[in-house]
């Protein structure tokens, strides 16, 4: 009697942490944030980023030269395909956490960088700074923050490093939301 009472509290109890676990938020794509940032009061975010280098860098990938690339680095895979190169190239992210409206294609988009965004797409989390932060919106403190995120992919590891001038590379990206 007291090893089926224990089994029953030890399922329930497990049945009770998983319940309460929050959800792991998903990769909603670009498309979705572009919906909201795409105004005139949003500072056009969206048009931004879609004329940047970040927009495009998936489709590097699919080049002859990236292959060769990738082949002179030892991978096997075409450059596309390969987990070394979407690393930075695209979200190399588990399928499991990818929304329906992602796709990979669209290359370094608005959640490489702010996060997973299921959780705060909505307007109302959106408008409350907070709320955003607390669902998931990574936030940078400040442009030594921003950089060193940069950094993470435009380093000696990639094999066409060229020196990275963040105040240069910066100003062709920046995107903020002007102030009312």
């Amino acid at each position: 009697m007291k090893l089926s009472r224990f089994l029953i509290m030890l399922v329930l109890g497990l049945f009770v942490v998983a319940a309460s676990a929050p959800a792991q938020n998903k990769y909603v794509g670009a498309k979705m944030c572009k919906a909201c940032h795409n105004s005139e009061k949003q500072g056009k975010i969206f048009d931004v980023w879609s004329k940047t280098k970040h927009a495009e860098a998936y489709k590097t990938l699919a080049s002859a030269k990236a292959n060769e690339i990738a082949k002179s680095k030892g991978i096997a895979k075409p450059a596309a395909e390969a987990k070394e190169c979407l690393e930075c190239h695209a979200n190399p992210i588990d399928a499991k956490i990818l929304d329906k409206g992602y796709d990979a294609k669209d290359g370094v988009q608005c959640e490489t960088c702010h996060g997973a965004g299921s959780a705060y797409k909505n307007m109302a989390v959106m408008k409350d700074k907070a709320k955003s932060i607390a669902a998931g919106l990574t936030e940078f403190k400040d442009k030594a923050a921003i950089e060193k995120f940069c950094k993470t992919c435009h380093n000696e590891k990639s094999p066409t490093y060229k020196e990275f001038k963040f105040d240069e590379m910066w100003g062709k990206i920046k995107h903020t939301v002007p102030k009312s």
